[in-house]
């Protein structure tokens, strides 16, 4: 569809999940460590992980002292992996509306919508777990 790119809670919770178990000094951060920091659902939170998990971009240990772990080093995970291991591969298109044919010679949004995902594409695609380990910080907690 043309529509714009959006985020649903699930690419939010799996952004954020990664974040900190990145920046965790913990070898593994569990599914309630990640609900009380997000202020979500543990059972969505689980389902999400999994999904990261069979993309390989997670490593998973259960019982007490078990979470999740980084698969892979920070510096070789964008955002925009994340985002399409959850809600799959981003495609632009020019009309927001999907019709092949438009009564006007000029769009009348000026082709808003695909500059605006091209530009979220490329923010996604060059942030990369390691780059947010120094330019944020978990408020008043260490993990």
């Amino acid at each position: 569809m043309g529509k714009p790119i959006q985020f649903s809670e699930a690419a939010f919770i799996g952004i954020h999940a990664m974040s900190i178990i990145s920046m965790s000094k913990n070898n593994f951060v569990n599914v309630n460590k990640i609900a009380e920091l997000t202020g979500s659902s543990k059972n969505h939170i689980s389902k999400i992980m999994q999904i990261l998990v069979k993309a390989g971009f997670l490593n998973s240990v259960r019982g007490p002292s078990g979470g999740f772990s980084l698969a892979k080093d920070p510096s070789e995970i964008t955002f925009l992996d994340i985002y399409e291991a959850i809600e799959g591969k981003i495609t632009i298109k020019n009309c927001p509306f999907d019709k092949p044919i438009c009564p006007f010679n000029v769009c009348l949004i000026n082709n808003i919508f695909p500059r605006i995902t091209n530009e979220l594409i490329e923010f996604l695609k060059t942030t990369t777990l390691e780059s947010i380990r120094y330019s944020a910080q978990l408020k008043d907690e260490e993990i």
